[in-house]
């Protein structure tokens, strides 16, 4: 009897939709993905090719939620007459400057150089803002808006995503 037990297992086991080799060498692709992100110090990694993409994301992509919940209670007893400042500010009229791509932003042509802009200086449309380094290019942002420099959202040396607010300008 346990040679008829087995053969249905057998069976059954044969029964199995069997994957294609794209499949196989997709999910292979998604494997070494992983283990990328994972020996790397990226907390995202977003991958696109034609109409298909993936974003992988590591668990402490998800910390910093919890993290700014924290931090703000430090910053408001410390810095609370800022506060109603930054609130004042978005209500005139403030437009942004988005990312065209997702690569790392550099607010400098060189670590030891001037910044391309700084908070206070006015800008002037396709005026160069910063550069972003994507696939080992270093793309020139230039500005779409005209206007004084209010506030630098995005980081030197921190990956921006494509259409995040690099730049916020005042008209």
């Amino acid at each position: 009897m346990s040679a008829k037990q087995d053969e249905p297992k057998a069976a059954s086991a044969s029964n199995q939709p069997k994957m294609s080799a794209e499949t196989a060498s997709l999910l292979g692709l998604i494997d070494k993905l992983g283990s990328l992100l994972e020996r790397s110090d990226l907390v995202e990694l977003e991958v696109e090719s034609g109409e298909t993409g993936i974003v992988l994301r590591k668990p402490a992509a998800l910390a910093p939620a919890s993290a700014a919940a924290t931090a703000p209670s430090t910053t408001e007893t410390t810095n609370t007459p800022p506060s109603p400042a930054a609130e004042v500010a978005p209500a005139a009229n403030v437009k942004s400057v988005k990312a065209p791509l997702t690569g790392v932003f550099y607010g400098s042509s060189s670590p030891g150089s001037p910044s391309f802009v700084t908070v206070g200086q006015p800008v002037a449309i396709g005026q160069v803002i910063g550069l972003i380094e994507a696939m080992k290019l270093f793309n020139e942002i230039k500005s779409d808006q005209a206007g004084r420099v209010v506030r630098i959202v995005a980081e030197t040396g921190k990956l921006v995503k494509a259409m995040q607010t690099l730049i916020e300008v005042e008209a």
